[in-house]
């Protein structure tokens, strides 16, 4: 959605991998199965508006290296933040409280967004 409105940029983090039981609840196509879903993503999405800044990163934010990674990304060189909104669609609480975690420590604006595998019900 955010793509189709023309936002300026998105960075894309996600250590996983494509499988087809994510067909029903994400923009990924069969062709996908075993890729990253953050290269997947990137793909997907430059087809939809190739004016986007799209950068991707293949990691687990809940690591020192990828926490590290993750706030090195969204802060720019003078340390003041370089995003408008994190935007949080992550599946586990780990995930959830290393997100509000470096929003709290940056002073960032961060949401939460999310559906269920039968996507009746969301948050």
């Amino acid at each position: 959605m955010l793509t189709r409105c023309g936002v300026g940029g998105l960075l894309l983090y996600d250590y996983d991998r494509v499988e087809l039981a994510n067909m029903n609840r994400l923009f990924f196509r069969p062709e996908h199965a075993g890729m990253t879903k953050t290269d997947a993503a990137v793909r997907t999405l430059n087809e939809i508006n190739p004016d986007v800044s799209l950068e991707s990163y293949t990691m687990n934010i809940t690591t020192v290296e990828g926490y590290e990674s993750f706030v090195r990304s969204i802060t720019g060189a003078d340390g003041a933040s370089r995003v408008d909104l994190i935007l949080s669609c992550v599946d586990n609480y780990e995930a959830r409280m290393t997100i509000n975690q470096a929003a709290l420590e940056l002073g960032q604006t961060w949401m939460e967004s999310g559906v269920s595998e039968d996507a009746v019900s969301g948050h």
